[in-house]
C-alpha cells in the first residue's frame, strides 16, 4: 500500500505514454494521406512534399542526433509538453478551416479530432511523468498568438499540412523519448 506522499513510480505513467505514443504513430500517416487527399492539388499530387514549410507558432520535431542525445530526461519532456500544446492547439484550429473548406468531409475532421485528444491524453501522461520525477511542469500558454483569419484557403491548407506532418514527427520523436525512459524506469 503506497503511503501517501510517498514518491510515485515513474514507470506506470512511462509506459501508459508509451502506449499511447506507439498507437498514435500507428495513425499519423494515415492522418497526413487523408489530409492531403481532401486539400486537392497540389497536395493530393502523388509524392506531394513541402519540408521547407513551417509554421513559427509550431516547434519542428527535426533535431540532431548529437543534441537530443545530450538532452537530459527533463529537457526531453519539456519539448514534448511544449510541442504536444501547441500540436493540440493547432489542430483544433485546423480541424475549424477543415470544417469550413470541407464541410463534407467527416472522416477527415473525425481523425482530425481524435488527433487532438489523443495530443491531449500524451499531454496528461507526460505530466504524470513529471510529477514523478519531480520535473516542474510547464505553464499551459496560447501557443498559436495571433491567428491571421482572413488567411486564404491554400494558406489554411498549407498551414493544416505543416500541422498534420509535425504531429507525425513529433509522435516519432515522442515514441524514441519515451522508449529511453522506459528503459531507464523499467516497471
Amino acid at each position: 500500500m503506497e503511503r501517501p506522499g510517498a514518491p510515485i513510480s515513474p514507470a506506470e505513467p512511462i509506459s501508459q505514454a508509451y502506449s499511447l505514443a506507439l498507437y498514435m504513430q500507428k495513425n499519423t500517416s494515415t492522418l497526413l494521406q487523408t489530409y492531403l487527399q481532401y486539400q486537392g492539388s497540389p497536395f493530393s499530387d502523388p509524392g506531394f512534399s513541402a519540408p521547407e514549410l513551417q509554421l513559427s507558432s509550431l516547434p519542428p520535431a527535426a533535431i540532431s542526433f548529437k543534441t537530443w542525445h545530450a538532452l537530459d530526461d527533463g529537457e526531453r519532456l519539456g519539448r514534448a509538453q511544449g510541442a504536444f500544446l501547441a500540436l493540440s492547439q493547432h489542430l483544433q484550429l485546423v480541424g475549424d478551416d477543415q470544417s469550413d473548406l470541407n464541410p463534407g468531409s467527416p472522416v477527415l475532421l473525425a481523425q482530425l479530432g481524435a488527433a487532438r485528444l489523443r495530443a491531449q491524453g500524451l499531454l496528461g501522461n507526460m505530466a504524470a511523468i513529471m510529477t514523478a520525477l519531480g520535473l516542474p511542469i510547464p505553464p499551459e500558454e496560447d501557443t498559436l498568438g495571433l491567428v491571421p483569419f482572413g488567411a486564404s484557403a491554400f494558406e489554411r491548407k498549407c498551414r493544416g499540412y505543416i500541422v498534420t506532418r509535425e504531429y507525425g514527427h513529433w509522435t516519432d520523436r515522442a515514441v524514441r523519448d519515451l522508449a529511453l525512459l522506459k528503459a531507464k524506469y523499467p516497471g
